[in-house]
């Protein structure tokens, strides 16, 4: 049986990758896609120029998408805050969901920069902020 992890990181967008819906939405629709294929779950928060994603799934599949997203120009500065082995995922019903900094998500994400999160602050706000406004499938 394979084991099931749980990756958490953060990167600092590039340009205007993090601020641009259009830019956003093409992230969203090709990770997916690609999600969908390896098997793999999770949400990205972009807010204030940073990505914030946690991704769930295999390790090896875990373990190749981070090689693919080290190249991606659109992100610098990838920081990994957790890495674990889980039972069950988090965030099952999304291949790759959006969590929208809206009104109700900004007391959320402004409590500390993103950047100064640690992997348990990480995943708690990624759950909070899913449970307050959902997430975009």
């Amino acid at each position: 049986m394979t084991q099931l992890c749980r990756a958490i990181y953060i990167s600092q967008a590039v340009g205007n990758a993090g601020a641009n819906l259009l830019s956003v939405a093409e992230i969203l629709g090709v990770s997916e896609r690609n999600n969908r294929r390896d098997r793999l779950t999770g949400v990205l928060l972009s807010h204030d120029g940073w990505f914030l994603q946690a991704l769930e799934g295999a390790r090896t599949d875990i373990d190749r998408l981070m090689t693919r997203l080290q190249k991606d120009p659109r992100h610098t500065g990838i920081r990994m805050l957790g890495f674990e082995t889980i039972r069950e995922r988090a965030f099952p019903e999304w291949s790759m969901g959006q969590i929208l900094v809206t009104p109700r998500i900004t007391p959320l994400v402004s409590r500390q920069p993103l950047d100064a999160l640690t992997a348990g602050s990480a995943f708690a706000l990624l759950v909070a902020a899913v449970a307050q406004a959902g997430a975009q499938a």
